[in-house]
């Protein structure tokens, strides 16, 4: 069994255990009924003058263990807002990253730029979820679905108002997320089953997308100015960073920084 496996597995479960809470019937009628109007999750990476980053608040991973003792969600949100990040990834599984739907609703009470909700989508429920929490967009994970169950949950997504991340690492799951009309793909340089991490990744899948309009993320193992300069050229538009600003002493100056050098 693969970590992801394993990931997927617990989630099942544990959004199993979530759907028979006394109140999760009425979930689905209170997301489609949601007042607050979603921000452009893809608009504002498309338009965010300088590098475009996606800057994730996240606690631990299943890969590198503990990555931040001082967690404070709401504080490293406020410090990316000041450093200009285009968008903030919110990480919510619990087991095995440390997070929560709570820190999505925490940092959506003090920041005004669009979050996505980091997680492994197994259910619609969890989209319902996310739009209540305050999310503007969701991570759909193309190795973790079947075909049929991605189609799904990208309509049910989109008719909440929520943009979608479509999440690719090879040739394959890329012919998915086009297969979908996926506008809005996140190339994850690191594979979920087997945790290696190769930039060439965002370089091979970017080749194909060259003549598109699709909007391109490059994702994992982004760790320096160089990183970010080569997937650029490779032809990257936004750049989804967590680990490394997570590892700074100040994430937001870190992610300062970043864009000042750039």
């Amino acid at each position: 069994m693969t970590i992801l496996d394993e990931i997927l597995d617990r989630k099942r479960l544990e959004v199993a255990d979530a759907k028979k809470q006394p109140d999760a019937g009425a979930v689905a009628q209170r997301a489609k009924e949601c007042p607050r109007p979603t921000l452009g999750f893809r608009s504002a990476i498309c338009n965010k003058e300088g590098v475009s980053v996606i800057a994730e608040i996240k606690r631990q991973s299943p890969s590198k263990g503990l990555i931040r003792e001082d967690f404070d969600a709401v504080k490293i949100a406020r410090a990316y807002v000041e450093a200009e990040a285009a968008c903030i990834s919110v990480l919510t599984d619990e087991h095995f990253f440390g997070g929560s739907l709570d820190d999505l609703v925490r940092v959506r009470a003090v920041v005004d730029i669009p979050l996505i909700r980091k997680d492994f989508v197994v259910d619609s429920f969890q989209i319902d979820e996310a739009r209540l929490a305050g999310a503007d967009a969701v991570l759909l994970i193309v190795s973790a679905l079947e075909t049929d169950e991605l189609a799904h949950l990208d309509n049910h997504a989109k008719s909440l108002s929520l943009d979608v991340l479509v999440e690719v690492n090879s040739e394959d799951q890329l012919d998915q997320a086009l297969a979908i009309g996926a506008k809005l793909i996140g190339v994850n340089n690191r594979d979920l089953r087997t945790f290696f991490t190769d930039l060439a990744t965002t370089e091979r899948l970017a080749a194909r997308l060259s003549d598109t309009d699709i909007t391109l993320i490059a994702e994992s193992g982004i760790a320096t100015l160089q990183d970010v300069a080569r997937l650029e050229k490779a032809g990257a538009t936004g750049f989804l960073v967590g680990e490394s600003l997570m590892r700074q002493p100040d994430p937001g100056e870190a992610l300062r920084e970043l864009r000042r050098r750039l």
